[in-house]
């Protein structure tokens, strides 16, 4: 177990070093010394700011050079013209005064709270509803489990969002209008209040996903030589459906799982947008509209690290489940 992670994590450094080479390139070289110096000094720039822009950016030194220096500053630091970039250095945001690592660091928490509560709902009830369609297959609660998968993952998030708001807080008033949460240790209450409706909707769109996958691989593993020879020596329902039937069936569901948490984890920029919220999604938005490069990479990069390591995190899961990945 031990050599099988350790080469997944190596895998996972060589590609977040080939990302970041291209995502430098993309950034910084193909769209010229001229744009990179416009779009890092932000919208309101004067010439005497862009000139400042270029020379901290050290854009006269040759290309590999400068990617050496972002590169090593994510490691030990840089000086960013005459001002210190702590290890990890993502760069400095001219057009807010901000280091882009702290600014991401602000705003994790709130997609940290937002992806948390969306995985678990979803998978809780999606997963749950294919287990029992599967179970009830051809029966009535097959058919109207599947189909309520298959309705709620209709709407896209910006429909869903202010219909949900305008049913369950202004005219219901069940649930409260989605904020940025506070801390969940300081308060476990108000934090799962402030993101409860952002979770139900993500979870309205995508438990479909895990709903009908659950069902078709439930239904497919049920039928193997293997379980009706389970069954014929006699074990428990139980024993048959969620020991063995379910961990068979648990490879696709991790693997769209991990999708799903590297995108979260990443920023949902539509649902953070839609529910106001200031997360990384947001950060986005408002890094594109303000023209600030520095802000744009060290979004992509930190989006890049979180879908490497959900990937990490489901090969693992696969090592769990079926001994003979490791072996692959």
């Amino acid at each position: 177990m031990l050599r099988f992670l350790v080469r997944r994590l190596i895998g996972v450094v060589a590609i977040l070093l080939v990302v970041s080479g291209i995502t430098f390139y993309l950034f910084f070289a193909a769209s010229g010394a001229d744009d990179v110096v416009r779009l890092s000094c932000g919208r309101n720039c004067t010439p005497e700011m862009r000139e400042v822009v270029r020379q901290n950016l050290g854009l006269d030194k040759p290309l590999i050079e400068q990617f050496w220096i972002f590169i090593s500053g994510i490691f030990t630091g840089r000086t960013i013209g005459d001002k210190a970039c702590d290890a990890p250095c993502l760069g400095y945001s001219f057009a807010n005064n901000e280091n882009v690592f702290d600014k991401l660091s602000d705003r994790f928490p709130v997609t940290l709270s937002l992806a948390i509560g969306a995985i678990l709902l979803c998978t809780t009830i999606g997963i749950g509803m294919g287990v029992l369609a599967a179970l009830k297959r051809g029966k009535t609660t097959d058919k109207v489990t599947t189909g309520v998968a298959l309705l709620s993952g209709s709407a896209p998030i910006y429909v869903l969002g202010p219909l949900f708001i305008y049913v369950f807080v202004q005219q219901l008033g069940w649930l409260d209008r989605p904020t940025d949460p506070p801390s969940f240790f300081g308060d476990p209450g108000g934090w799962a209040s402030a993101l409860l409706l952002p979770w139900i909707c993500l979870m309205t769109i995508h438990m479909a996903m895990y709903c009908r996958l659950t069902r078709s691989t439930m239904v497919d593993v049920l039928s193997e030589d293997y379980v009706r020879t389970l069954k014929a020596k006699g074990l428990s329902g139980r024993s048959v459906y969620i020991k063995h039937a379910f961990r068979g069936a648990l490879s696709p569901i991790v693997t769209v799982l991990g999708v799903d948490i590297g995108v979260l984890m990443s920023g949902t920029i539509i649902t953070e947008s839609t529910f106001s919220l200031h997360g990384i999604g947001m950060l986005a938005v408002t890094s594109v509209v303000d023209s600030d490069l520095p802000m744009m990479m060290g979004v992509v990069m930190v989006a890049a690290t979180f879908t490497m390591l959900a990937n990490l995190a489901v090969d693992m899961a696969y090592a769990a489940i079926d001994p003979r990945v490791r072996l692959s």
